[in-house]
């Protein structure tokens, strides 16, 4: 029986490594690595002060896939320029990204937090929902792009993004962008990047801890996931195959 369900387990990773989505510069198609979604090999790793920018980094560079909502599985992408970005900052600088403790459960309750399109690169970024990506890791064709704000990036949020951003009220009432509209508005590359029936909604992001230590990437409306456990993770706890 272990057996069998070990080969199952495997199945599933070379289905999601075949299917994986790598833009930019991601490099890893396997499962992610025990450090991307344990706490504990988390911190071991990433060291006190914790070097959150090649944390995220990282998550990027593996292809990390997200759990939103309870089963809705998103690809982390970065920009190239926020991944450049992210690469130079060093560990223990006042530019590492912030992630908040668990009291921080919602955007709204972070320091100086105010409704506007405000981020930077720190304690909020910029970021989209894709949908209808072809290949993305997770096997949902979701991407959750990360980019860089106040940074000329050209694949960051467009001018009328920011102008136009409410991100605090629900997803029924707000603007979702079809790739031709982002393409008009600057994001030339996007269905090159994404797809030709991507289409994306802008939110702002940022990070927080829960009370058992994982980290959360959480959306100004409520919406939040975290690294996504393996297969063969789940397994182990339903059926005892780590004993």
């Amino acid at each position: 029986m272990k057996l069998l369900l070990l080969f199952i387990a495997c199945s599933c990773f070379s289905l999601g490594s075949s299917l994986a989505f790598a833009p930019g510069k991601a490099t890893a198609t396997g499962p992610m690595p025990a450090h991307l979604i344990d706490p504990a090999e988390r911190d071991d790793h990433y060291g006190q002060p914790r070097n959150v920018a090649q944390y995220l980094v990282d998550l990027h560079d593996c292809n990390g896939v997200f759990d939103f909502c309870g089963g809705m599985k998103f690809q982390l992408v970065l920009t190239d320029k926020l991944r450049d970005y992210l690469v130079k900052v060093d560990s223990g600088s006042k530019n590492q990204p912030v992630i908040f403790d668990d009291t921080r459960f919602r955007m709204c309750k972070i320091p100086s937090y105010t409704q506007s399109a405000f981020a930077d690169n720190i304690q909020l970024f910029h970021g989209r929902e894709i949908r209808q990506v072809p290949g993305a890791a997770g096997n949902m064709n979701m991407v959750l792009q990360l980019s860089l704000a106040n940074g000329d990036d050209p694949e960051g949020w467009t001018n009328e993004e920011i102008g136009g951003y409410d991100g605090w009220g629900h997803d029924v009432g707000r603007q979702w962008r079809t790739g031709d509209m982002l393409e008009k508005e600057g994001f030339t590359d996007f269905r090159g990047q994404f797809g030709m029936d991507s289409y994306a909604l802008h939110h702002r992001f940022y990070l927080h801890f829960d009370k058992s230590n994982q980290m959360w990437l959480s959306a100004e409306d409520g919406c939040e996931g975290t690294p996504d456990r393996p297969v063969m993770s789940r397994l182990s706890n339903l059926f005892g195959l780590g004993n």
